[in-house]
């Protein structure tokens, strides 16, 4: 019987875009390193950088390589043309000026949590996240909303896919301790986030909900644990991401 080549993946595609990532990680690489961190022949490696650099996905500065701008160009086209990108940011900003601290929106495509806008209020303390960002959606509180309000195959297909590694010592890594977690942010309708993808930093999220209940996006606000605590972290936030989520849920819905 023939096999089926319809879902086989092309090699040449899959190690131009392995080199991309490595120079990307490596914020700029050489044949070499390249070569020695995918296992690959320095000229295959060289047949491949040349023609990203043809195309104009490299950039050549002296024996390194670094990313160019092109992606950029694709990166934003993608933010502008998602739906929730224009209706959230408003709100992103809103509450960022209301809480002085760092407001992010965050979607889930294929199976992991990416970071599309976010807004920084004056007193906002700095981290790794940053826009365009993809995280594990079980490591921070808008992933975990999201994750909470999938359909409970779509949950088991992402475990299964990307498992549950540890961001910090406090990220969970049980299976069944996540579920038991998912069902709680259900029923409250929003997550918690102790300090589970940056020690030192709490956040709270809510999700974005289209007209059947599924997630389509997420909220958080995010701070020192040192401010984001008591009254604040557990009544006060949840209640202002609510509110915003389920503003934007309106809008969403009538636009």
């Amino acid at each position: 019987m023939a096999s089926d080549s319809r879902h086989r993946p092309v090699e040449t595609v899959e190690t131009a875009f392995d080199i991309v990532d490595v120079v990307k990680d490596a914020d700029g690489a050489g044949i070499t390193q390249i070569a020695a961190e995918l296992e690959l022949a320095k000229s295959t490696v060289h047949r491949h950088v040349k023609t990203l650099e043809s195309r104009g996905l490299l950039v050549q500065e002296g024996d390194t390589y670094r990313i160019s701008t092109w992606f950029l160009d694709y990166g934003i086209h993608v933010r502008n043309r998602h739906r929730l990108y224009d209706v959230a940011r408003p709100k992103v900003d809103e509450l960022a000026a209301e809480t002085d601290e760092k407001v992010w929106c965050v979607i889930e495509e294929h199976g992991v949590g990416v970071h599309i806008y976010g807004a920084q209020g004056r007193h906002s303390v700095k981290t790794h996240a940053r826009i365009g960002q993809r995280t594990h959606l079980h490591q921070f509180a808008a992933g975990k909303a999201i994750l909470a309000h999938l359909p409970d195959e779509r949950i088991e297909e992402i475990l299964d896919d990307y498992g549950l590694s540890a961001q910090t010592d406090r990220t969970i890594t049980d299976g069944d301790e996540l579920r038991d977690h998912l069902e709680t942010i259900r029923e409250r309708g929003y997550a918690f986030n102790r300090e589970e993808s940056v020690i030192g930093v709490h956040a709270v999220g809510a999700p974005i909900r289209n007209e059947s209940g599924t997630a389509i996006g997420a909220i958080s606000v995010a701070g020192p644990a040192n401010r984001l605590r008591g009254d604040l972290m557990i009544e006060e936030l949840p209640d202002l991401l609510l509110g915003a989520t389920n503003e934007v849920e309106v809008n969403l819905a009538h636009s």
